[in-house]
């Protein structure tokens, strides 16, 4: 099997790691490939659009390997700073900078030197930082937190999101220049389900890794299982398809993985959250159901006629509390079925009452009263 990403053997990373694989065997993914190999040799920033699990790291990381930068890759996740402590982990700090910086530290941007600084989920930046990190790219240096003195940075820049941009540009929660500043070179990479070719090469790269670690003898695949494989829409990627593998290994007899193997059928069958993201850079929207929206003009003309006290914070509320009502209290599902960050979402649900702070909150699954 040829063109295969793999992530390097390593106890620990900077970053959540989503998908630890990806093949380039479908023409979709092919293509994506070509696109990669070109973007990369290039100095160009780039930013890649695609869900959760579907290798946005993987692609990251290639275009690092191919760009014959001589310093680091370093994975950062937007998304697993709070507020307060982004700058410093960004830019750096001094000594004294803020309760507790007791010595002076380089930021992440610091450590890239002469390499590839990798942002994920950048949707997530708060927006102070996304003027700070305008600066940055524009001015190529950075100041540490408590200092005046600007650093010289040569740093390639690679960001990665799964929520729409431009949406959240018309929303006001992503400011437009940054997007213009990083929508340079763009490389979408679709879902597991819409590049089918690869959904076996993957499972089969799966199968070899997982059988030398759990020490068995060769297994294969029976073709009611391949077809379970290719028919299954893979909500969650390839992470779900790792994970489904791994299972199947450890209960599969006989050296053969059969459906029941597999566990789908009883899994939860969702559609994918922003399917929309992958087309931001071309700012097109998915589009309502013409019944749907005849629906909702209804709704909003029985509620001009009805002459409704401060109608758009009402409308607003039950949007968001009828998103996460559906999301079942997580927000990290409610912010990519709105398609905004986590940290604009946190702070309409503390607007709205619904949401209890606590010192997990950094966690996907938080704690909530509604």
């Amino acid at each position: 099997m040829s063109n295969v990403l793999t992530l390097p053997d390593s106890p620990s990373h900077s970053l959540s790691i989503r998908a630890k694989a990806l093949v380039f065997h479908d023409p979709v993914s092919l293509e994506v490939l070509a696109t990669t190999e070109l973007v990369a040799a290039s100095d160009a920033t780039v930013l890649i659009i695609g869900d959760t699990g579907t290798g946005k790291e993987l692609i990251a990381r290639h275009v690092h390997s191919r760009s014959g930068r001589t310093g680091p890759f370093v994975a950062i996740n937007c998304g697993a700073f709070s507020e307060n402590l982004v700058e410093a982990e960004l830019f750096g700090h001094e000594a004294g900078a803020f309760t507790g910086a007791q010595g002076a530290r380089a930021g992440w941007f610091e450590a890239a030197q002469h390499g590839t600084l990798f942002l994920d989920e950048i949707g997530d930046l708060p927006l102070p930082m996304q003027v700070k990190l305008l600066r940055v790219l524009q001015e190529r240096q950075v100041v540490r937190l408590g200092s005046r003195r600007p650093i010289d940075i040569d740093v390639r820049l690679v960001a990665a999101t799964n929520v729409d941009l431009v949406h959240a540009v018309e929303a006001g929660h992503f400011r437009s220049d940054l997007y213009y500043r990083l929508n340079i070179a763009t490389i979408n990479l679709p879902p597991l389900n819409e590049r089918p070719g690869d959904i076996l090469p993957l499972a089969r790269h799966f199968v070899g890794s997982y059988r030398a670690r759990l020490h068995l003898e060769p297994i294969e695949f029976s073709p009611e299982s391949c077809r379970e494989l290719l028919s299954y829409p893979w909500p969650g990627n390839i992470r779900e398809l790792e994970n489904v593998i791994h299972y199947a290994l450890i209960v599969c007899r006989g050296g053969v993985i059969r459906p029941e193997d597999l566990r789908l059928k009883g899994r939860a069958v969702v559609s994918a959250p922003n399917r929309s993201a992958r087309r931001g850079s071309e700012g097109d929207q998915r589009p309502v159901r013409g019944d749907e929206r005849s629906r909702l003009s209804s709704v909003l003309r029985d509620m001009f006629d009805e002459d409704t006290p401060a109608l758009y914070d009402e409308i607003e509320e039950t949007l968001f509390r009828t998103a996460f009502d559906y999301c079942d209290g997580n927000q990290v599902r409610t912010a990519r079925l709105l398609g905004i960050s986590r940290n604009i979402l946190r702070g309409q649900l503390k607007r709205f009452g619904m949401l209890i702070a606590r010192a997990d909150e950094a966690e996907e699954g938080l704690s909530v009263v509604r």
